[in-house]
């Protein structure tokens, strides 16, 4: 039958996997006009029928995998699914409106920032760290580095102590420790071995090691601990390299062609890394070497792997972002799953939320944080409006706050009102 509007009457089933608003699983007779709106009116009036005390919740729909933004009709139609058929309709709560926090500001553009707990680590182009709280305090400024900030993360942090590592266009790393109490940070080693900036760094999930990705190509992993246990040189050597602070690389990875933008720890001995040569690598350190490749049609300016779902978000030099599946055997081509559209500008970040299955934040050129559900690639969530000029990091570690930085010299905070248990 082919479809010519989307006009008619369609049979519906509903359902969820939410147990606690599940309505009665009967079929239903409804216009195709139906919008979003009058199925959430249908879904809380079944509800309030069996629960006279259910108050009303707002639900988005799932159709055949994808969220309902059009008329159920014109939803179908694009799809080329028949009017015929029984329609499935699953509906999930509506993720909420994340709430504005604080506006950071900083003396020059913010170009890396990482969430821990209470603590914002935040890095800028003027080659300063800084420490604020989620609450908008701040704490300290880090000189030390003399090209800008590409990259902060956290290595350890606890209510006495915390350690994290800056990466820098200075072609150096650098591990430092942070007295809480005191208030004070020490510098305890410079990591030195790459020959252009680095763009990119992370930290392992038991704390011993960490990976660089630089613009001279290379993959580099380091100790991350604070005692190097790789120095095997002689004493004296030893000795003066520990003077000056100086570490070296465990390992040295090469492969790529073009600048590494992005790294990420899949495991202890896994690590994803992203370059402006169009492919993503997946990295075997048990063996030294490299376990698979994905190849894509752009430079990749960020990617990012969720452990919840094992699918890796990708942004590229053009407006889009692509959701890939890294599962699959050497020679298997890795297809785009989806791509999101909606940024009208280059994409330069992209994060996974670290509890929430489903769902990722994007920053981009046109000054926007996007907050999207991978089932729903024609259009975000939520726009998480504020920066006035480009964005330049993003970053959801912590569930409960959505982290950005921008060329406007600031850090944006969006708190989620969804906060599931971890």
């Amino acid at each position: 039958m082919e479809i010519e509007t989307a006009e008619g009457q369609l049979q519906i089933q509903l359902k969820t996997k939410q147990k606690q608003y599940a309505v009665p699983d009967n079929p239903y007779s409804i216009a195709a006009g139906v919008s979003v709106t009058k199925l959430n009116t249908l879904i809380n009036t079944l509800l309030q029928e069996t629960d006279s005390s259910h108050k009303s919740v707002e639900f988005d729909f799932l159709v055949a995998g994808e969220f309902l933004r059009l008329s159920l009709g014109e939803h179908l139609k694009q799809l080329g699914i028949s009017f015929e058929d029984a329609i499935d309709i699953e509906y999930v709560e509506r993720f909420p409106s994340p709430e504005p926090q604080d506006c950071l500001i900083h003396d020059d553009w913010v170009s890396a920032v990482k969430c821990r707990d209470d603590w914002i680590l935040t890095g800028c182009y003027d080659s300063s760290i800084n420490i604020w709280t989620t609450k908008g305090e701040h704490k300290l400024t880090i000189p030390g580095h003399s090209s800008p900030i590409k990259a902060v993360t956290w290595i350890s942090l606890d209510e006495k102590n915390g350690v994290f590592v800056s990466a820098s266009q200075d072609q150096t790393a650098m591990i430092w420790s942070w007295n809480i109490g005191k208030n004070t940070v020490e510098c305890l080693c410079v990591c030195k071995g790459h020959e252009r900036g680095i763009d990119c760094v992370d930290v392992s999930e038991n704390g011993a090691r960490m990976a660089t990705g630089s613009w001279d190509t290379m993959l580099k992993i380091w100790s991350a601990t604070l005692n190097d246990p790789s120095d095997d040189q002689g004493a004296a050597k030893k000795a003066k390299m520990e003077q000056n602070k100086i570490r070296t690389p465990l390992i040295t990875l090469q492969g790529h062609k073009e600048a590494i933008s992005s790294v990420q720890w899949i495991d202890n001995d896994t690590i994803l890394t992203g370059s402006w040569d169009h492919t993503m690598k997946i990295w075997d350190l048990s063996l030294e070497g490299l376990q698979s490749e994905i190849v894509g049609n752009k430079s990749f300016f960020d990617v990012h792997f969720s452990s919840l779902n094992r699918l890796i978000i990708t942004c590229s030099a053009d407006k889009n972002i692509r959701l890939y599946d890294p599962r699959g055997g050497a020679g298997t081509t890795h297809t785009v799953q989806s791509t999101y559209l909606g940024h009208t500008q280059w994409v330069q970040s992209v994060c996974w939320s670290s509890n929430e299955e489903h769902f990722f934040i994007s920053g981009a050129y046109d000054n926007q944080v996007k907050l999207w559900d991978m089932r729903s690639p024609k259009a975000p969530l939520y726009d998480l409006s504020g920066h006035e000029e480009k964005v330049m990091d993003c970053d959801w570690s912590n569930p409960k706050f959505m982290v950005s930085g921008g060329a406007d010299n600031t850090v944006r905070i969006f708190k989620s009102r969804k906060v599931a248990k971890l």
